[in-house]
Formats: structure tokens, sequence, C-alpha cells
């Protein structure tokens, strides 16, 4: 597929984009190569390759979430600077 002119003008037209004549012609080569690329892909024979996520097998590597009881609530509270019937005491926030 060939494009014309009038079709790199429609395109710069949707984008909003104001070409000068010398313009046109660098766009419609790029673009003409960006659709013969997508040609090249569309006709490539891809019946013996399985769906794949991504390009290796690798999956989740990071750490399994596990709860563990690390300190109890006194010794949280040691590092409060202030302190009320067993939670943080901070300024007030909000008026």
């Amino acid at each position: 597929m060939q494009i014309t002119d009038e079709e790199v003008l429609h395109i710069a037209k949707l984008a909003r984009l104001k070409l000068e004549d010398n313009e046109i012609q660098n766009y419609k080569k790029n673009l003409q190569e960006i659709l013969d690329f997508a040609d090249t892909i569309n006709h490539v024979n891809t019946d013996n390759i399985g769906e794949t996520i991504g390009i290796n097998e690798n999956y989740n590597v990071f750490r399994k979430d596990e709860v563990h009881q690390e300190s109890n609530s006194e010794e949280l509270l040691q590092n409060a600077p202030s302190q009320d019937e067993g939670m943080f005491r901070i300024p007030k926030v909000i008026n």
C-alpha cells in the first residue's frame, strides 16, 4: 500500500500538525516505512510458535508474604514521642 500526499495531509490534520510542503515527502517516506514494516510482520509465519507473555520464562521472584509478629505494642510505643491509651499521640492536623 502506497501512501499519498493527501493521506499524509489528512493524518497531519487529525494530529493537528501544520506541515510545510517540504515536510510532506519526509513524513510520507517515514509513514511508508512504518506500513512496510507492519506488512512484513503480518506475513511472518507463526504457526509453530506458542503464545508468550514475555521474552523469558521467569515468574514472580519476590519473597512470599508471611505474617511475622516482630514486636509487641509496648516495644513499638517506646518509639512514640507521646502516647495515649496504648496508641501514638500526634499533633492535630485538621482544624
